[in-house]
């Protein structure tokens, strides 16, 4: 849930940390690629799970702990349990943790949200980089048929 909701990278979610969260402004503290640092908006939901989350394990610093708690969750484990996920599902195809993150902007993308607001939130350096989010799905194709209908009414 986290990953889809904030536009997490697999090595961005492992490797938060409990000082990430900022309850009282419900953000929380991204360390991307290259270490550049940045700041997502935190559902409500989310930030509930996380908080019992943590309450279940107490480990002062990271939010996903290894068994030992020295270090955060190793990629491959969380890997596997997605994948478990999507078995017992029932989903056929290829879905990979990554998926969630294109989801996620896709999603803020079909809702209007500008394209370089969707830029920050998932970190990237080049907007090329999001601009494969802008392809026309078909809700966004129904809803410009809407626009245009309405513009053109009366004309």
């Amino acid at each position: 849930m986290l990953m889809y909701a904030c536009g997490l990278r697999i090595s961005e979610a492992i490797t938060l940390e409990v000082s990430a969260i900022d309850r009282a402004g419900r953000m929380l503290g991204i360390i991307g690629k290259g270490n550049k640092e940045r700041r997502v908006p935190l559902p409500q939901p989310v930030l509930d799970e996380l908080s019992h989350l943590w309450r279940t394990h107490h480990n002062p610093r990271w939010l996903f702990p290894n068994r030992r708690g020295d270090a955060p969750l190793d990629d491959r484990v969380l890997r596997h349990s997605f994948a478990a996920v999507v078995v017992a599902s029932g989903i056929r195809g290829k879905i990979t943790p990554h998926a969630l993150r294109h989801s996620y902007a896709t999603r803020l993308m079909e809702n209007g949200v500008d394209i370089r607001v969707v830029q920050i939130l998932l970190g990237h350096a080049s907007i090329t980089s999001t601009a494969i989010y802008t392809h026309l799905t078909a809700p966004t194709r129904a809803s410009l048929h809407t626009l245009l209908d309405r513009l053109m009414t009366g004309l």
